[in-house]
């Protein structure tokens, strides 16, 4: 019987191509894993994340439905529409019902525990997916299978050394966090204060979160700018809030004077890193966090979870990148680019193009 597309070997042909930014944590489980056949049922997934109005959000849902139409995997999408106490509802019905797995991303730690207890005491594998549903110890003890996340800290930190270069080691700095209990938000948090502790010249005049929210994040820009005209930088949870930002420092007409930089490295931001609109961003890579998940569940829901278990970390890092408009040039170097930071090029369209395929 012929299998929906061969995937077995599509995807471990592809396990390179998409590498680091796809199935390479994965290429041992594609050579044991069953696949499904043409005319079964596929496997039924409830998935989730914080909110499909972020487009980082937006984006992973896309990844995960590409993953789930390669394996066979029909998914059902919750939307946490940044909302709470709509996560806890979601998460609800999720536990209500069943599912071959189930993949979530909490808006905030702690919020969705006991109806992932009852999922899991089940038997119903689940992956938590960039924020951590509760502490790791406690983690471990409800049986979740994997949780699949970015390195928070390097991601903010890389960002945060850029712009303190571009400011001199001096001058006015504005923090605008994600959601505080979020623990992605709080790990960005920690990188930026492990920088700018270094600087004592540099001063932080807000520090507040902004709730991943485009409007709450324009409100406390424009009072911001008001309060502090000789304001330098700004450093942004995500790119929705950067840009957002970007667009009130231009109605005051602040362009030239402060730089900004956010943190998901999605296309309209890497297009305004091109363009000068923001200094830097880094990718926290939605594709691999949501598409890993689907796939992580296949494994188990076909394996078995105790298999799984054995197969899968506990803990997956989806690395990321910082993304500047700068390039290294060295003219001894002009005929062995390969001995340069990024081939001595200008990479920005590559990240795009790999972004467009949800690989990267």
């Amino acid at each position: 019987m012929k299998t929906l597309l061969d995937r077995r070997a599509f995807l471990r042909g592809t396990a390179g191509a998409l590498g680091l930014g796809g199935l390479m944590p994965f290429a041992g489980l594609l050579e044991k894993m069953p696949l499904r056949q043409e005319g079964e049922n596929p496997l039924r997934a409830a998935m989730m994340n914080d909110g499909l109005v972020v487009s980082w959000g937006a984006q992973g849902k896309l990844a995960a439905e590409q993953m789930g139409r390669w394996l066979g995997v029909e998914i059902e999408w919750f939307d946490g529409n940044l909302d709470l106490n709509q996560q806890r509802a979601n998460m609800r019905e999720i536990a209500d019902r069943d599912w071959d797995f189930v993949a979530v991303q909490p808006g905030s730690i702690g919020t969705l525990v006991e109806s992932t207890e009852e999922l899991t005491r089940r038997g119903i594998p689940v992956i938590d997916m960039d924020t951590l549903i509760a502490p790791f110890p406690l983690l471990q003890e409800i049986g979740i299978l994997t949780f699949i996340t970015p390195d928070n800290v390097q991601m903010a930190e890389s960002v945060v050394q850029a712009l303190v270069d571009k400011m001199g080691g001096e001058g006015k700095i504005a923090h605008t966090w994600g959601r505080q209990g979020h623990t992605g938000a709080q790990g960005r948090a920690q990188g930026f204060y492990n920088i700018i502790q270094r600087y004592p010249n540099i001063e932080v005049v807000d520090d507040q979160p902004g709730d991943w929210n485009v409007e709450m994040t324009t409100e406390i820009w424009e009072v911001l700018l008001n309060r502090h005209p000789d304001l330098k930088a700004g450093f942004l949870h995500n790119d929705d809030m950067a840009l957002a930002a970007r667009r009130v420092v231009e109605r005051h007409g602040m362009q030239d004077q402060v730089v900004l930089g956010g943190v998901d490295a999605m296309i309209p931001a890497i297009q305004a890193v091109g363009e000068g609109r923001l200094l830097a961003t880094a990718r926290n890579s939605s594709p691999r966090v949501h598409g890993w998940a689907v796939l992580a569940g296949y494994y188990a829901a076909m394996m078995g979870l105790e298999q799984a278990r054995l197969d899968i970390p506990p803990m997956i890092v989806a690395d990321g990148t910082l993304i500047t408009l700068d390039v290294q040039s060295d003219p001894e170097l002009v005929n062995e680019p390969w001995k340069i930071r990024g081939y001595g090029r200008n990479n920005l369209d590559s990240f795009i193009w790999a972004e467009q395929q949800l690989v990267f």
